[in-house]
């Protein structure tokens, strides 16, 4: 018996004195994750389509033996004010892993909150995950310690569309068109800088922004648009703001080229038609048709986990970000915000064939790019088409990481 006793202290003994991180192993509860996301409004459509790959991410993550999520969706209705009124929800029903990326605008107030949260609350400290919300400055002069991006920003994207516009020796004109709020005015700004030094022989013949989600006809700048004798569009534009603004180039028998960061989304292909094929251009982290097996079989799973044309929009940079942060809370043996914060600045995911890795310095993930063009499926590269619309995306242009990257001016203020 006394032997008995003396293995049962030595047992408690070494329970006692075993590191926090082993006590604090991957919990047999699951982790929340709260999704903040516009899901009603102007913009509803894209927040739908974003929870989709992130249940799907999450199912794929439950499968398996380890870290388990929850994911709960939170309605911002694409406003800032109601992003911090959940965010506070969110925080208050348990969740320490914040998603948001549709609104670069309300990203920024994310940051913000959370910042002032964890610093005011450092037991309760959050992380937030952008997968989508591209204004330069969040991993600039906005970086944070406690914010990470897993798409590619403004400057990024148009260094990949530009690798493809200066290549264009027809091009003469280009008016350029966006959404009137932060991301807008970044988009603006750097297609005149990099045109000005690659292109300086094309003119910008219109400098536009609109008010974001408030137009609902598009007919008097599209008609601008032609009247200029543009021969091209660059536009950040997303959702109806580039839907109906497509749907008006056509309607008014525009004839030239869209350079696009979202002409491959929701609804635009079927809004363009015969008219965008070989016309259209977009920039994204990954498309459909991809050439490889991987990426096929990826793309080909999506579709039967969401069978219905409508439901068609998967992001290969979201299934990364859930994937990583698995991994980071895994390796950190702990959901505690800094713990899996430092182990996400080392973060390197592969996933059907695409690799990515997170640079500390600013929390900006690096990872290879596409430039396509809209033709119709079945035409030779295009073996699927986006939302059963008949259209798809023919991959002319892979741009490496390495030669995506930007500089940073981030000067991160780590806790």
């Amino acid at each position: 018996m006394l032997k008995i006793m003396r293995r049962a202290v030595l047992g408690l003994t070494c329970l006692v004195f075993l590191p926090l991180a082993a006590l604090a192993q991957t919990p047999a509860v699951p982790v929340k994750i709260a999704m903040i996301e516009g899901l009603s409004g102007p913009f509803g459509n894209t927040g739908e389509a974003v929870f989709r790959n992130l249940v799907w991410a999450v199912e794929r993550v439950n499968a398996r033996n380890g870290v388990r999520l929850e994911l709960a969706r939170y309605d911002s209705k694409g406003q800032a004010e109601e992003a911090l009124s959940a965010l506070k929800s969110a925080i208050d029903d348990g969740a320490r892993f914040i998603m948001q990326g549709n609104s670069s605008a309300v990203a920024a107030a994310l940051v913000d909150a959370i910042n002032k949260h964890n610093a005011r609350e450092p037991a309760k400290r959050v992380l937030f995950l952008n997968y989508s919300a591209v204004d330069p400055i969040l991993t600039n002069e906005k970086c944070s310690f406690w914010h990470f991006r897993f798409d590619a920003h403004a400057d990024m994207r148009m260094t990949a569309l530009m690798d493809v516009l200066k290549s264009d020796q027809g091009l003469q004109s280009v008016y350029i068109l966006g959404q009137d709020y932060s991301f807008g005015h970044a988009v603006a700004r750097e297609a005149k800088r990099q045109l000005a030094v690659l292109r300086p022989d094309v003119r910008v013949v219109g400098d536009e922004l609109h008010p974001m989600g408030r137009v609902k006809d598009f007919l008097p700048y599209a008609a601008k648009i032609k009247a200029s004798g543009a021969q091209a569009v660059i536009t950040g534009n997303f959702g109806n703001d580039l839907t109906l603004l497509v749907k008006a180039a056509k309607d008014v028998g525009f004839d030239g080229k869209f350079y696009t960061f979202y002409g491959n989304a929701l609804g635009a292909p079927a809004a363009i038609g015969d008219a965008g094929v070989g016309k259209v251009v977009a920039v994204a982290d990954w498309l459909p048709n991809v050439q490889n097996a991987q990426s096929e079989a990826f793309y080909q799973s999506f579709r039967v986990r969401f069978p219905k044309p409508a439901d068609d929009y998967v992001h290969m940079r979201m299934q990364l970000m859930v994937e990583a942060l698995a991994q980071a809370i895994d390796k950190a043996g702990t959901t505690e915000a800094k713990a899996v914060a430092t182990q996400l600045e080392q973060a390197r995911v592969t996933f059907a064939a695409q690799t990515g890795t997170m640079r500390a310095a600013d929390h900006q993930f690096q990872q290879p790019l596409v430039v396509g063009v809209m033709d119709k499926v079945g035409a030779p590269g295009v073996k699927f088409d986006v939302e059963g619309s008949g259209y798809g995306f023919r991959v002319i242009k892979t741009v490496a990481a390495a030669a995506a990257e930007q500089p940073s001016s981030c000067n991160m203020q780590r806790p």
